[in-house]
């Protein structure tokens, strides 16, 4: 049976871009890896934040879209994402959000692990969580985060549903999730053995209203598959549950297929490559606009539409 490997990325609805910038960038210490503009609509930016080289799973982007709403959290949304970081980074990240007026909750323990929760300045709840999973990620020589401290990529995802078993059902015979346990309304579903960035954590909530996006809302969750064979052979065990995905649309840098989970949930597909080092020297990678190749010919249009943004200091 063909699998997804985990997260590839997360894409969020934020407001303000440079707002964004200076929190991701300047805060969280993430890198700039992809400055571009959103495929289906080119006036606003697609602002990719990875670790140094944007290896798959450490990916969140953003759509800058500082004139929506704010998003109301319910059912058929993700509501949460979480990355990982190093179990003696925890107190270093307290002292270091507190300094920059960040929200953040009081320390928990999810799962065995110890979580501190926290909020983006346009409401995105988002979630560190100390492991001592394996680095997988490349730190970042120009971060103003130590690399002892940096974030090491997606931990999890949170869903809120209205149905569990539809949604449960679903990631177990068409993506090869498994359950791997349940905790305070919360359960947990894991690919690939599991660990930091194979997990989806899914809370039923069958009383609650269906959530809508907007700023600080999560726009869609994307799960890794190999490459386009792997990726056609999953499509098409979504497309057997009559889920309608989509075809297969070349990004440049990946190629994605998006369908809704049966709970509501936007999935995307996500190749591991190309990569964004396919058009960029992997050194300046995030100080230019790039564009794929179909909207080159747009780039004045596009940049006379954009605001200017700024690295932060």
């Amino acid at each position: 049976m063909p699998t997804v490997h985990g997260i590839h990325h997360v894409t969020v609805i934020s407001g303000d871009a440079q707002e964004n910038l200076d929190f991701y960038a300047g805060v969280l210490g993430l890198r700039l890896v992809k400055r571009t503009v959103n495929q289906d609509a080119p006036d606003t930016y697609h602002l990719f934040y990875a670790d140094a080289e944007g290896t798959p799973g450490t990916d969140l982007t953003f759509f800058p879209w500082p004139r929506m709403a704010p998003a109301r959290l319910g059912v058929g949304l993700s509501v949460e994402v979480a990355f990982s970081v190093a179990p003696a980074s925890l107190p270093w990240w307290q002292e270091r959000l507190a300094q920059h007026g960040v929200q953040v909750e009081p320390p928990t323990t999810r799962f065995g692990e110890t979580v501190l929760p926290l909020a983006d300045p346009h409401g995105l709840r988002l979630a560190l969580v100390a492991t001592d999973a394996p680095i997988a990620t490349i730190p970042w020589e120009r971060s103003p985060v130590p690399a002892e401290h940096q974030l090491r990529g997606m931990h999890s995802v949170r869903l809120w549903e209205h149905n569990l078993a539809a949604t449960a059902d679903f990631l177990a015979a068409k993506l090869g999730f498994t359950p791997a346990g349940s905790e305070d309304g919360w359960h947990r579903y894991a690919v690939d053995g599991g660990g930091a960035g194979k997990w989806v954590d899914v809370q039923e909530l069958p009383e609650e209203r269906r959530g809508a996006w907007g700023t600080g809302g999560i726009h869609h969750v994307a799960w890794c598959v190999a490459d386009t064979p792997e990726e056609m052979a999953v499509r098409a065990a979504v497309a057997s549950a009559g889920l309608q995905p989509t075809p297969q649309i070349d990004r440049f840098w990946f190629k994605s297929v998006y369908f809704r989970e049966p709970g509501g949930v936007l999935f995307e597909l996500a190749t591991d490559g190309p990569g964004f080092g396919v058009d960029e020297d992997k050194a300046t990678l995030g100080e230019q606009l790039i564009l794929p190749p179909w909207l080159e010919p747009r780039r004045a249009e596009i940049e006379a539409g954009l605001p200017p943004l700024r690295m932060p200091v």
